[in-house]
């Protein structure tokens, strides 16, 4: 873009931030919008990080990613399989309308809907049972040992609210559909959110009536702004008009550094960038093998994999920020292991050989499909990927599009070689692999695995991996389900992702690795 045509983007951008700018408005940017403000509907990292300061779960994270009680004060085993929560009282959704368990069953059932793609975070649960109007029994298929991690993304909506505005069930997002509450939302949490103009901003009010008000952050409004151009980003945050950056371009952040008016905060994320390849369809659609698919063959997905040189990755694009993969699950989760994080090495001729014996020496051509705006510099690494499989002989044909879009055509198999990244909110393996790998099912089994897999030796390893509550037996039993998705190549992970975060001098924030900035952990001196 032209130093003319950028500074007129940056304008046109900014601009709408101007209305609710002053001293306690915290201005934040990223590249990514949310995709809905429907609460059950997408499991989508951006949409969840702005939607839990509207949205409570009962439990919820400390600083340190320790549990404690959010709108459940405590909770006791009645039996392995029956946990029994007490509901905080005198708690107000945003509309001034009591919280209850009817709020929480309702949820429950909301979540579970067809069109839901966050029924992990209820995994094993079969039933949620009022006891009385702040008593709720959890029921679970079996014993379930992270069972208050996996629920605080299990976000509570008012049952009223959604019953009066037809908003009873999410809609189906891969067909375009919407509700009420997709523009809309009712929650508990220390904000409100006022506006949504997708692409455009999000605004939010402070509640002054939080429950946890007495830790509340000094923020009273926040405008988050998506803007996909990194230039833009960056020029915002040098100019004064942008307060917090959480997308920050690799290139970018030695020159931020040596700002004496900002400051930058780095950590890694807990998140894993990979290639998918589609192993149940029977052909791949639009590609130059015809009554076949490739990807069924171990051999041409370790050639895929081969083919990828992740070093020059990491310093080329990425500079340094980032870390080269091996695994599906990064260090920071639970049964991540080091000693099995083995990051293939590119091997060119290798990987010919390989697709040679599977019977491609002439190569492979196909489509492969990236979001240009969700993960750190995916349209270039993307890029890169096609010249370096072009050496071996797989022809990838680069198509990119914005995550909006690109969400929902993954949501209905239409891509079938594809960049993707999945993060771990539970902190735990088991996240992973259940929504990734396991055959798909109801409920979480593999409620996220849009490349087919199906595999009887893991599927029987993630099962005993839901119920075990030995913590030494169930780390094993993670590591033999890594070391399998690693050595049958399943995917292709390319590397876990750093992220830097940069900000103005009178901005104190807490970094979150789980890539969900949290505004009650925000403070504007």
């Amino acid at each position: 873009m032209k130093p003319a045509f950028r500074a007129l983007a940056l304008a046109a951008t900014l601009a709408a931030m101007a209305p609710l700018a002053h001293a306690q408005t915290l201005r934040w940017a990223a590249q990514n919008d949310i995709l809905t403000l429907d609460p059950h509907s997408q499991n989508h990292s951006t949409t969840s990080a702005l939607l839990q300061h509207a949205y409570e779960g009962l439990t919820r994270y400390n600083r340190t990613y320790q549990i404690e009680g959010a709108l459940a004060t405590d909770w006791k085993a009645i039996s392995p399989t029956q946990i029994r929560f007490n509901l905080r009282k005198g708690v107000k959704f945003h509309d001034g309308s009591p919280f209850t368990a009817d709020d929480v069953v309702f949820s429950f059932s909301r979540i579970n809907s067809p069109h839901s793609t966050l029924k992990p975070f209820v995994a094993g649960i079969t039933e949620i049972k009022k006891v009385d109007s702040h008593t709720v029994d959890f029921i679970l298929s079996a014993p379930n040992p992270i069972l208050t991690r996996t629920i605080i993304d299990f976000r509570i909506m008012s049952k009223a609210w959604a019953d009066k505005n037809k908003a009873s069930a999410p809609p189906n997002v891969s067909a375009k559909e919407e509700t009420f509450a997709t523009r809309n939302a009712m929650g508990t949490g220390p904000y409100k959110i006022t506006g949504w103009q997708p692409e455009q901003r999000i605004t939010m009010v402070q509640n002054p009536d939080w429950w946890d008000a007495k830790n509340a952050s000094n923020v009273k409004q926040v405008v988050y702004t998506p803007i996909k151009s990194d230039q833009t980003r960056v020029a915002g945050l040098l100019s004064g008009e942008v307060d917090l950056v959480t997308d920050l371009p690799t290139q970018d952040v030695a020159r931020l550094k040596t700002d004496a008016k900002l400051k930058v905060l780095e950590g890694n994320e807990v998140r894993t960038i990979f290639i998918a390849m589609d192993q149940g369809s029977d052909e791949l659609r639009n590609s130059s093998v015809k009554g076949a698919n490739p990807f069924k063959d171990k051999r041409v997905r370790e050639a895929v994999s081969l083919a990828i040189d992740r070093a020059a990755i990491q310093r080329a694009i990425m500079r340094g920020l980032s870390q080269p993969a091996g695994l599906m699950v990064p260090p920071g989760a639970n049964g991540y292991t080091a000693s099995l994080d083995t990051v293939i090495k590119a091997d060119g001729e290798r990987a010919k050989k390989l697709l040679a014996e599977a019977g491609y020496p002439n190569g492979i051509e196909l489509p492969f499909n990236c979001p240009n705006n969700r993960y750190v510099n995916d349209e270039e690494i993307c890029q890169a990927l096609v010249s370096m499989w072009a050496r071996v002989g797989i022809k990838a044909k680069l198509q990119t599009e914005s995550f909006a879009t690109y969400s929902p055509r993954v949501q209905k198999f239409d891509y079938q070689f594809f960049l993707y990244g999945w993060g771990v909110p539970t902190y735990d393996a088991l996240y992973v692999l259940q929504a990734l790998v396991r055959t798909r099912g109801a409920g979480a089994d593999g409620n996220g695995n849009y490349w087919k897999i199906s595999d009887a030796r893991l599927d029987a390893l993630i099962d005993d991996i839901k119920t075990e509550v030995d913590a030494t037996k169930r780390n094993a039993l993670i590591q033999s389900a890594l070391s399998r998705v690693r050595d049958e190549h399943l995917f292709a992970p390319i590397h876990y992702q750093v992220r830097p975060w940069a900000m103005k001098r009178n901005i104190e924030t807490t970094h979150r690795s789980d890539d969900k900035p949290e505004v009650r952990f925000t403070q504007m001196k």
